[in-house]
């Protein structure tokens, strides 16, 4: 079969010979004929690389016409970023978490990034484009909370190493019950408390059980899960969206309120994360490893810092302001890096050069 010129999600070895039929047979050899998986494994390429797009427009319509996502309330939020990390768990393997845990050197520097890195830009941005306080003190908030789930998929489509995203992506959601509270009373003066139990459960809802559920899957129906694998990233993308939409929608006010200084000082906040994060770590792990890296540090749980936001300084409505901002940003650049990574594919590196 001819391989297809644009960068796919399937693996060479995911394609099913008995898919393609044989047309004809001359002495110039046989003709091929794609079938409708063929195809729809082409329109999922396209449709993923297009994933920036989406973004944008679902954005641009969750701020101009808020009802278009009224149906899309917060009770389905852990629905939606579930199907998501499902998408994400039939793609692993529990040797692929084995693989990942022989190099904790990389999810430690994830962790160092997240809590150290981004509160630092933070703070360099907001002086740099002279934010208020209360503007301040909404970066700093929105810099000390955990990455995002969305980093798996961008990672998946970034042909990042999932399972390390994934990984990295539950130690800082852990770790935010005691970060998110020390980052704020070392850098802001108060205490941001975190609910330990709350963030647990949500762990266990949205990462730990639909990732280990498509595993299993994965593990007992693996003929299945090879055809069912281009729908993967297409509701992946879906999925996200309808929560960046929703997410935008509720709060699309303070979004147009936001000036251009907020507005850059976000969006630089989370593409020069994820470039000193990528490039800081090149020389010493492989291109796989170096863009899930990126594309970890780049990308914010935005609505949770909006949440935290809200209900710590009610007193201040302008601290919930960049988180707000954030949500739109963190997914553009994410799902931007993803993109751009997936038309430079990486070197056949087996694992990190150094640990």
């Amino acid at each position: 079969m001819r391989k297809n010129p644009m960068p796919v999600f399937m693996t060479e070895d995911a394609a099913d010979p008995a898919e393609c039929q044989v047309e004809k047979v001359d002495e110039d050899g046989c003709t091929e004929t794609k079938t409708g998986l063929d195809k729809f494994r082409a329109f999922s390429t396209v449709f993923c690389n297009l994933f920036p797009v989406w973004i944008v427009i679902t954005a641009a319509t969750g701020l101009l016409h808020p009802p278009a996502f009224a149906g899309v309330s917060t009770k389905y939020f852990t629905a939606l970023i579930g199907a998501l990390m499902l998408c994400m768990g039939i793609t692993l393997k529990p040797s692929d978490f084995a693989r990942v845990l022989t190099r904790p050197g990389a999810v430690m520097l994830a962790f160092a990034g997240c809590y150290g890195l981004m509160p630092a830009l933070a703070i360099g941005l907001s002086k740099l484009f002279g934010l208020s306080k209360s503007l301040t003190a909404g970066m700093i908030l929105l810099s000390a909370i955990n990455g995002a789930q969305a980093s798996n998929l961008c990672t998946y489509i970034g042909k990042g190493d999932v399972a390390l995203s994934v990984l990295m992506t539950t130690m800082t959601t852990v770790g935010a019950i005691v970060m998110t509270p020390l980052v704020a009373k070392i850098l802001l003066g108060t205490v941001v408390p975190v609910n330990a139990a709350a963030v647990a459960l949500s762990t266990m809802q949205v990462v730990l059980i639909p990732i280990g559920g498509g595993m299993l899957v994965n593990a007992n129906f693996p003929e299945t899960v090879q055809k069912v694998l281009p729908f993967s990233p297409i509701v992946g993308v879906l999925s996200t969206c309808a929560l960046v939409g929703a997410a935008v929608a509720g709060t699309a006010g303070p979004i147009m309120s936001a000036g251009a200084p907020l507005q850059a000082a976000c969006a630089l906040m989370h593409l020069l994360g994820g470039a000193i994060a990528y490039f800081g770590v090149k020389s010493f792990y492989s291109e796989k490893v170096s863009r899930t890296f990126g594309i970890e540090i780049a990308m914010k749980s935005s609505a949770f810092g909006y949440l935290l936001a809200s209900l710590h300084f009610a007193a201040d409505p302008l601290v919930r302001v960049p988180s707000a901002v954030s949500i739109v940003w963190m997914t553009l650049v994410g799902s931007s890096l993803a993109v751009a990574s997936r038309f430079l594919p990486p070197k056949d590196e087996d694992e990190a050069i150094a640990a």
